[in-house]
């Protein structure tokens, strides 16, 4: 089939025609769906979380020294009863708490994160940088960062939601190269 060039006119000098050589449909996707299918594509979750007043609801990736990689930050997404402020930051220290185990998006793969993991309710401690701070209210909330945040080697990732009374979950995705 032909396609006549839409912005040349056949008194134009390099007017020509085009023959269409697709035998299928292309098709585009971001760079999360290439993670995912190479099982690179991570999940970090809290969970829902019930948070005591005063406290924040804390979750927090570090790419431990000599991981040879980078975590490329796709999203923050979550939710709270309550409107609260969320804020990201480079840094910071959680006392206690659990060690989340980031989910593979590749369902099935044996592919495990480089990241080390924290979860728990407080204050977040230590000398947190702040990369971005936002009031939500009692709803859903996703952030996109497409992978333009990028935590390297040696750098932690903390992401806080509170202070108040509130139920509230984190979800903390990105992909490794």
């Amino acid at each position: 089939m032909n396609n006549y060039n839409v912005f040349n006119t056949e008194h134009n000098p390099i007017y020509m025609q085009q023959n269409n050589p697709y035998t299928s449909p292309g098709v585009s996707e971001g760079p999360e769906a290439d993670a995912a299918k190479s099982g690179f594509l991570f999940i970090l979750n809290t969970g829902s979380t019930s948070v005591g007043s005063g406290s924040s609801l804390l979750l927090q990736a570090t790419n431990p020294n000599g991981s040879g990689k980078k975590l490329y930050i796709s999203r923050i997404t979550g939710g709270t009863t309550a409107a609260a402020t969320l804020t990201i930051a480079s840094g910071g220290t959680i006392t206690g708490g659990t060690t989340p185990t980031p989910f593979n998006a590749f369902f099935g793969s044996s592919t495990t994160s480089v990241a080390t993991t924290k979860q728990n309710t407080g204050s977040l401690g230590g000398s947190p940088t702040t990369c971005m701070v936002m009031q939500v209210t009692s709803g859903l909330f996703v952030i996109d960062f497409t992978g333009s945040l990028i935590v390297q080697a040696n750098q932690t990732i903390s992401v806080t939601l509170g202070t108040g009374s509130l139920t509230g979950a984190i979800n903390l995705t990105w992909w490794e190269v």
